[in-house]
């Protein structure tokens, strides 16, 4: 069985929900919660860790919910959310006096440069934080997709998923009391049990490039420090 071991990890790619960012306002950002964020980003930073950030768009469109709009329309609606997300994360932690770099998917030179793998890996070498906007380009992909195909490219050791609960459980805890937590899982577990870990098609490119994924709470502070140097925090899953 494979096992979760923090002295392997260095290069690591954050995906985030824009939810997140909405924090109690429940719509576009609240300075709290980016100021938290920011600063949990700073703290593994200055560990040594080299960081990438997948963030979504959900804070400010969610296509699933215009089923009215057509599927490609909404979903790069959504895709420019993330950008949106990219650029006010950047603008804070410059603000900071950290160093970042917007890729976007899509051609928006005016606020992000082109994602290539290769001016990607570079800044990330240079020990800037990179964000990871547009998601894949596409419409029909999920930024957790992004997430996983970003770690591919860039030869990322983890993927840490942040999420509202302490890892994956049996059921939806807000749901089911009788929920439990799974601390360890492989992907055969998750598909033949059909888990929510991820969306189908970034779990599937995960298992087979062999991209560990850690699930956690990032609504506990210092839990993306805790998610990296902790093997028993959130939930590791894993070929």
């Amino acid at each position: 069985m494979s096992e979760f071991k923090p002295e392997k990890v260095h290069r690591v790619i954050l995906k985030l929900s824009g939810e997140y960012l909405a924090g109690k306002r429940g719509f576009g950002v609240d300075n709290q919660a980016l100021e938290d964020i920011c600063n949990e980003i700073i703290e593994v930073r200055k560990l040594g860790y080299s960081i990438g950030i997948v963030i979504g768009g959900g804070n400010y469109f969610r296509g699933s919910e215009h089923p009215d709009v057509h599927r490609a329309a909404a979903d790069n609606v959504g895709m420019l959310a993330t950008l949106q997300n990219a650029v006010i994360m950047a603008n804070s932690l410059q603000a900071k006096n950290y160093a970042v770099e917007i890729f976007s998917a899509f051609e928006c030179a005016k606020v992000a440069k082109y994602y290539t793998y290769q001016c990607a890996s570079d800044d990330m070498k240079k020990g800037k934080i990179c964000f990871f906007a547009g998601g894949t380009g596409n419409p029909f992909f999920t930024t957790d997709t992004a997430a996983i195909l970003r770690a591919v490219e860039l030869e990322c050791d983890i993927v840490l998923k942040g999420t509202k609960v302490d890892g994956v459980y049996t059921s939806d805890p807000h749901k089911d009391p009788n929920a439990q937590f799974i601390a360890d899982l492989t992907y055969h577990e998750a598909i033949s049990r059909q888990l929510n870990v991820m969306d189908m098609t970034a779990f599937s490119l995960a298992r087979d490039y062999n991209v560990p994924i850690k699930v956690f709470n990032i609504g506990i502070q210092g839990s993306i420090r805790e998610c990296l140097t902790n093997k028993d925090f959130g939930t590791y899953v894993h070929s």
